[in-house]
């Protein structure tokens, strides 16, 4: 069989490396001093497998949030005697002073660091100990890795103290004696948004060597300085910078340049106007351009070919047939053009292999891949057109979508506005009619994410969002290895008295859900979560509001799920008022038949428990349950579940009736009644996993009326549904305690009956239709017998 997409396994050295993260003091580690994590002495790591941890523990860190991140990591790769570190990635706030000063000594040669604010320019000191070996430097997004903690001195300090350690607001004065100078290796460099109070030029001016430089959202005071690196630059970036015509005319000298971004934005913030005579002297001058972005630009129209022009033909990337007038100057399609927010991504013929824009799948992809990483407002608008493509229309790169789209919200964690947008898109793309091309694996990682967000924000339209997704799974089946996880994230979301009330009906039906059909281990560690209180605590509510919906109905269902055959999750239910409730429900909302089936389906998991009957044993309770058994609500199904607490209750015989009122013998002569009232071909809204509790009342003569009831169930569910319960009547033992039926004198005939017709279900090679069975339960009918 073929493999679904996103199917590929991770490599064995990701798994062991997530394996070690995950066990560090059984494999690697020990635990030494003040709990402190030390590396085994017999153990020497290459850079190959510490660079994986490093980058693979950020991952764990920002992602899982069953990953409990370890205090004293980065002290593991102090000692470069043991451990090898040379290319890492860090980001967001998580990375702190410390952890850099930790890995000082090791031979770094790429070290990114993305939105890590906590920084101070104690790692600007830390820097400098790498300035020898380092040939790539990214501090995108950390601003504040320019100034001073509380006015303190740039230090780096073996013995610092956590004091320092404050929060980013406490950052006062800018440092102004870092420089770069004897950073003589290094090669590619991002500053991306550094501060306006540091001079880009003052601070680059030592790096002669620079061939890629990236200085987004950073103001340039002047533009000559570029050309310092004029024969050696490949790449520059100058996204959200302000463009000028000098600025133009000195990236214009930059000859050697083979990818140029000086993209915006957005068109509205800009007073730049990108002319037919500029975007032609760029492709000119720089002709060993492979790469080009302009997004956000206002373009004139004369830089495109009248229409009628530029309609015909099949669509092209060849630059002769170009539709942008100075692209027909290329000597090849660009390998990447970013037209994104602009008016060029919608003309016909566009020379270039990948093309960011809005006018299709394609390039709205294209943007999602190119932007999320640094540029998260454009992610963000490109993932909101995805997700009107797959609304509306239909993604034909599915694959290719999800993995962009779950990249994103693991990268931007803690950006709302991708979170929305990611979650809302995921809705559409893991609903049905994508469903049947998506391997269990890719199904994972969005619940993954979709928790993540979930967990990261309490705001009512994520929250929405992400349960509508975890709607498109099976539960509970695609939802249990993550389990106690979702539950948890769920009933939070319930703990609000005034929750929205679409996102509570969603809630309460996910959790219904999840303890449906599950073990009963996993019901038990729910209930401990708190399921039964908050289930009950909606009950409440609703009941004051008067309002028997959904929800109130879900609650009580989820509560007959819950405490089917665990009897800790029935306590409960009787620990936090749920007889008084019952009652409540009953006589708020009298002709609500699915709440009363759901009501009655529960006290049924309830009386199955020996130890709890004698709080049901009640005269109200009992007067209640017997004027049930007169229901014809929901069919025979609030009859059938108030006979069968009643069954149970009288199982416990004459002397656990401690009542004058009402009398046993009238009690158990309206259970017969009702039994004898019920159509025995019925098909039931009902669902067992198992028979134990019915099998019980069985093999004894102190309540032939329990007997009755009993026999009457697992006749009508083994000749209604044969397929499904005969072999679960034969799997538990029932056959043989059925026969006991037929021997014991005190049986009525009417049990016996149906206990014979049981028996010949059990039969595989009986010869009768399962019809005849059913209306002619006699033993002459069977010439097998």
């Amino acid at each position: 069989m073929a493999a679904k997409a996103g199917d590929n396994p991770d490599s064995l050295m990701t798994l062991a490396t997530v394996f070690c993260l995950r066990n560090l003091r059984k494999t690697m580690c020990y635990q030494g001093f003040r709990n402190k994590l030390c590396l085994r002495s017999d153990i020497f790591l290459p850079s190959e497998i510490c660079d994986k941890l490093v980058n693979i523990y950020m991952d764990l860190v920002l992602t899982d949030s069953n990953f409990e991140p370890e205090e004293s990591f980065f002290q593991l790769f102090s000692d470069p005697r043991s451990t090898r570190l040379t290319r890492v990635q860090l980001r967001e706030d998580f990375v702190r002073d410390r952890d850099l000063e930790a890995i000082r000594k090791q031979d770094l040669i790429e070290l990114h660091l993305t939105y890590c604010n906590s920084l101070s320019s104690r790692s600007l000191k830390t820097l400098t100990c790498f300035r020898e070996t380092l040939v790539s430097l990214c501090l995108f997004g950390c601003s504040h890795i320019f100034y001073r903690k509380g006015g303190a001195p740039l230090a780096c300090n073996e013995d610092s103290e956590d004091e320092d350690e404050e929060s980013p607001a406490s950052r006062q004065a800018l440092e102004t004696d870092f420089s770069f100078q004897g950073f003589n290796r290094l090669r590619l460099l991002n500053l991306g948004g550094l501060p306006d109070e540091v001079d880009a030029e003052t601070l680059l001016k030592p790096l002669k060597s620079l061939t890629s430089l990236d200085l987004s959202n950073v103001q340039l005071l002047g533009t000559a300085f570029l050309t310092q690196w004029k024969d050696r630059l490949a790449s520059l970036v100058l996204y959200n910078v302000d463009l000028s015509e000098e600025l133009v005319s000195t990236v214009v000298e930059l000859v050697n340049l083979r990818h140029l971004d000086i993209s915006r934005e957005t068109r509205r913030a800009s007073k730049f106007k990108m002319t037919r005579k500029i975007l032609t002297a760029i492709v000119q001058r720089l002709v060993n351009l492979v790469s080009l972005d302009i997004s956000g630009h206002i373009m004139l129209d004369n830089c495109t070919v009248p229409h009628f022009e530029e309609a015909m033909g099949r669509p092209s990337i060849e630059p002769c047939k170009s539709s942008i007038y100075p692209f027909q100057d290329l000597k090849r399609p660009l390998q990447f053009l970013g037209l994104y927010d602009t008016t060029l991504c919608n003309v016909t013929h566009i020379p270039a292999y990948k093309v960011t824009g809005s006018k299709n799948e394609d390039q709205v992809l294209n943007a999602i891949e190119a932007y999320t990483e640094f540029r998260p407002e454009l992610a963000h608008r490109a993932i909101n057109q995805l997700f009107d493509i797959a609304r509306i229309q239909h993604c034909s790169q599915l694959l290719r979508a999800l993995q962009l789209v779950i990249a994103a919200l693991k990268c931007h964690k803690y950006d709302k506005s991708i979170q929305v947008t990611g979650s809302a898109a995921l809705f559409y793309l893991t609903n049905t009619e994508y469903r049947s091309d998506q391997s269990v694996r890719l199904r994972r990682e969005v619940i993954q994410v979709v928790l993540n967000g979930m967990e990261q924000y309490q705001e009512v339209t994520v929250q929405r969002n992400c349960c509508l997704t975890l709607c498109n799974f099976s539960i509970p089946e695609e939802l249990e290895f993550q389990y106690s996880r979702v539950n948890q994230l769920l009933l939070k979301i319930l703990e609000p008295a005034r929750q929205d009330e679409s996102i509570q009906r969603i809630a309460v039906h996910l959790c219904n859900a999840l303890v449906c059909q599950v073990d009963n281990h996993h019901k038990e560690a729910v209930g401990k979560m708190g399921f039964v209180k908050t289930m009950l605590n909606l009950i409440q509510k609703k009941l004051q509001d008067r309002m028997c919906d959904q929800v109130m109905e879900f609650s009580w269902s989820a509560l007959w799920n819950i405490t089917d055959e665990t009897p800790d999750n029935c306590q409960m239910f009787l620990n936090c008022r749920g007889m008084s409730l019952f009652l409540e429900c009953l006589q708020e909302f009298p002709d609500k038949q699915e709440l009363h089936r759901n009501m009655l389906g529960l006290l049924g998991n309830v009386a199955e428990v020996k130890a709890l009957r004698p709080q049901l044993l009640t005269p109200q309770f009992i007067t209640v349950f017997s004027n049930l058994l007169d229901s014809k609500a929901d069919g025979i199904e609030v009859s059938y579940n108030a006979c069968g607490v009643l069954s149970h209750i009288m199982f416990d015989g004459p002397e656990a009736w401690m009542m004058e009122e009402p009398r046993r013998d009238t009690v158990m002569e309206k259970m017969w009644d009702a039994i004898q009232s019920w159509d025995v071909s019925s098909r039931r809204n009902i669902n067992y996993r198992s028979f134990e509790p019915i099998l019980r009342l069985l093999p004894q003569s102190i309540s032939p009326v329990s007997q009755h009831w009993a026999t009457w169930a697992l006749f009508n569910l083994v000749s209604v549904y044969p397929n499904k319960y005969c072999p679960l009547l034969i799997k538990e033992g029932g056959m043989h305690l059925l026969e006991k039926v037929l021997e014991l004198e005190s049986s009525q005939p009417e049990t016996k009956d149906m206990a014979h017709v049981c028996c010949w279900c059990g039969v595989t090679d009986c010869c009768l239709p399962r019809s005849c069975i059913i209306h002619y339960p006699t033993s002459e009918l069977c010439p097998c017998t």
